[in-house]
């Protein structure tokens, strides 16, 4: 019985820390890294957040497909060719995110560090490539 205990344990780590690895291939940068890199980089923005969120504000050009429909709905909007910026109100969704999309091909994938919303003024500033919602911009 204690073999089972400590077995599910590990198991419980090993689980834990694939979900706080960084992922391959993506490139983890702050706002203002991304904006003075932007020019280069020819970006799709992919919100994750859920609906709600997004339609509480977002940033103008943004895709929302949230992180549960990602892995079904993606090809609506996206290609794996595509460079893909990753939004997300946390570490753990962008890197959530970013895992199903390597797993569906994606090889240039983005993600900022931090919260969507405290970059939202840098963001407004800037032009987005490839956005279906394009309605609503952060009121906060």
């Amino acid at each position: 019985m204690i073999t089972l205990l400590y077995f599910l344990t590990g198991a419980e780590v090993l689980w834990l820390l694939r979900q706080l690895w960084p992922v391959r291939s993506v490139s983890y940068m702050n706002v203002h890294n991304w904006i003075q890199a932007k020019e280069s980089l020819n970006l799709k923005m992919l919100d994750v957040r859920d609906a709600s969120d997004y339609l509480e504000g977002h940033i103008s050009g943004s895709i929302n497909i949230s992180l549960g429909r990602l892995p079904y709905v993606w090809q609506h909007d996206l290609f794996p060719d595509d460079n893909v910026l990753i939004l997300s109100n946390n570490w753990y969704q962008s890197n959530k995110a970013a895992r199903i999309l390597r797993k569906l091909g994606f090889h240039s994938l983005f993600a900022i560090q931090g919260n969507v919303c405290s970059a939202q003024a840098d963001f407004q500033k800037t032009p987005a490539k490839g956005g279906r919602h394009c309605g609503h911009r952060f009121n906060h």
